[in-house]
């Protein structure tokens, strides 16, 4: 039963640190949105700051998750960079409406100069990597961060604009751009190796 109500109180503060902000969320709010007391509340969390480590540590291993997910699904490495490229779109409306969830958090935490904010940015740590991995299985090499990388801030540049004008189909239109960028890179590559 504690772990359970932990685990919702957790699941509750991610969504509102998501939908309202960090700063902006109360130890009332989440207590409300939950159903349980104040008091029971300070029974599973006393600060604020314990509550975003584990909301930290629960997208972490649902980000963890998914890549594991996308390993077994994809057939090649390219296609496992569309996945990733795809999230956009899987999260459209999320995204439209309140920004990427790991980009929002990072950004907000770094505002804050909260001692937090390495550990958020250990989420675009696990993309960065896991990209990385993809590429070198692609041939890239030494290249391979690079590439990462580009994918990685073209994704959080789109989802910052998708955001700020609410604009579904500029979204669509960037992540078929994205992967015919990764499409041309992949030809080059293997023109090369020819």
């Amino acid at each position: 039963m504690v772990s359970a109500t932990r685990d919702r109180i957790i699941e509750t503060a991610d969504l509102l640190f998501y939908q309202r902000g960090f700063e902006a969320t109360s130890f009332a709010d989440i207590a409300a949105d939950v159903g349980i007391s104040r008091g029971n509340f300070y029974h599973h969390f006393k600060t604020k700051d314990d509550i975003l480590d584990g909301v930290i540590n629960r997208r972490l291993a649902n980000t963890e998750q998914m890549l594991d997910r996308w390993e077994v699904s994809g057939s090649d490495p390219a296609e496992r960079i569309r996945s990733f490229i795809h999230i956009l779109i899987v999260n459209g409306e999320k995204i439209r409406k309140f920004g990427c969830p790991v980009g929002t958090l990072s950004s907000e935490l770094a505002k804050l100069n909260h001692a937090a904010q390495s550990d958020a940015a250990g989420l675009f740590t696990l993309f960065r990597s896991w990209l990385k991995r993809q590429f070198e299985r692609l041939g890239f090499a030494d290249q391979s961060d690079e590439m990462a990388m580009h994918i990685l801030g073209r994704s959080q540049g789109v989802a910052t604009l998708a955001n700020a004008f609410n604009d579904d189909g500029f979204l669509h239109r960037e992540v078929d751009l994205m992967c015919a960028w990764l499409d041309d890179q992949i030809s080059k590559i293997a023109a090369k190796n020819i």
